[in-house]
């Protein structure tokens, strides 16, 4: 199979080359609560504004901004936290505490101007430490949503200077909520279905690619609100397995056994199958923009589906909880809007595959900055250019992105 028939073919963009006169250098932190994180840091001479990129799952050492924004004058930070490219057990507030190490340190090093960036899932991690950074440590989150302390109270949360999100999507539980196949009847079984739910069945509107299918209201209806159904059926699954991991290291504390602590230990991993099932990705009528047919993973989302490919696929309880769940989330870009109340920049990418219109809308309308500005440029959710030979949506971005700062920060240029 040659390249271009792959199914996930030209999602990423590639990076140009730094500026020549680019200074980097690699920094290991230690977090608040003692986890070791680690990040790059690029600067040209003269740089005083610093832009921190960051996600919660993904490496960002090469994201496609970084030349972007170093040959337009700003210093750049990437950073992974203690879960890069292992979201097995990624825990959001505990995410907060790896930015937080970040910016401090950012801040110790002499910056004058600190901006973070969050793309994609990264919105809503920048989100919600804002939130949380802007709070009295008393009202910060205290617990998981599976109930573990996390001490964002006695942390350092350092003030960002303003927040920029680029094609930002409302969560990772929000966004598996729209994703997950609901058809799936037997959560031990990748290949079960029940056929009125099929959203890849030519009986309830799908149409072979790369045909846009039909799905009627009521189909689109009962669809989502089966999605939520299977949510709220591994929400549950996932408490109650914490709550058992909970119960056995209470035992443990009382009794000192060996046998107890093992239970403690012992790994409860919930496995989902089949993320790749939104219905905007074949039918393409759905919340129109300027997307292509297909999905975020590539363009046959009906094969795909059942792939190894696909977002929350292997998880703790906890992590299910703190990242997955749009029930029990704390990482909602909607509910962690309000918080964000430095001047704020969002970029809508008009093909965006996670984010349509209407999120966008919702966005704006929930930030709570007096200050922001809302720009629309043409590409992709991962940058990449909506047809073959145009601008890339990322430098399009940055040229916004760019422009915004000068007018606010200092640039070396």
């Amino acid at each position: 199979m040659s390249s271009s028939e792959r199914l996930g073919a030209g999602r990423y963009v590639t990076a140009r080359a730094v500026p020549g006169t680019t200074v980097s250098s690699l920094h290991e932190l230690t977090t608040a609560d003692g986890a070791t994180v680690t990040g790059v840091l690029r600067s040209t001479p003269g740089a005083r504004t610093v832009v921190c990129l960051m996600h919660p799952r993904q490496d960002f050492t090469h994201h496609v901004l970084v030349p972007e924004l170093l040959a337009r004058g700003a210093a750049v930070w990437t950073q992974g936290t203690r879960s890069v490219n292992n979201d097995l057990n990624l825990l959001h507030e505990q995410a907060v505490l790896d930015m937080a190490a970040g910016l401090a340190f950012l801040r110790g090093v002499g910056f004058d101007h600190v901006v973070t960036l969050g793309h994609s899932g990264g919105g809503t991690l920048a989100a919600l430490y804002h939130a949380q950074a802007g709070l009295p440590p008393e009202q910060r989150i205290s617990r998981t949503p599976a109930g573990r302390p996390v001490d964002l109270a006695g942390a350092d949360l350092p003030v960002a200077d303003a927040a920029v999100f680029m094609a930002p999507h409302p969560g990772q539980g929000a966004l598996l909520q729209r994703l997950i196949d609901p058809s799936v009847t037997d959560e031990t079984d990748p290949m079960s279905v029940d056929p009125a739910l099929d959203p890849y069945s030519v009986a309830n509107g799908f149409a072979p690619a790369p045909q846009s299918s039909a799905y009627s209201p009521e189909f689109v209806e009962r669809y989502r609100a089966a999605q939520r159904a299977r949510i709220g059926r591994i929400d549950a699954r996932a408490r109650e397995l914490a709550d058992e991991a909970a119960v056995a290291r209470r035992r443990f504390k009382r009794s000192g056994d060996a046998a107890d602590r093992r239970r403690a230990l012992a790994p409860r991993i919930i496995t989902v199958y089949r993320t790749d099932a939104d219905l905007r990705g074949v039918d393409q009528s759905l919340d129109a923009n300027e997307r292509p047919y297909g999905s975020l993973f590539g363009s046959r989302p009906d094969l795909i589906n059942y792939g190894l490919v696909g977002f929350g696929r292997l998880s703790t309880p906890e992590a299910w909880l703190s990242t997955w769940s749009a029930v029990s989330t704390n990482a909602d870009f909607l509910r962690c809007a309000p918080g964000v109340t430095a001047p704020t920049l969002l970029v809508e990418l008009t093909g965006d595959q996670a984010s349509f219109p209407q999120d966008t809308s919702a966005m704006l309308s929930s930030l709570g900055s007096a200050d922001v500005t809302h720009r629309s440029v043409r590409g992709l959710h991962f940058g990449g250019p909506i047809a073959p030979g145009e601008p890339t949506g990322s430098g399009l971005a940055a040229e916004v992105i760019g422009a915004w700062l000068a007018e606010r920060f200092p640039l070396a240029v």
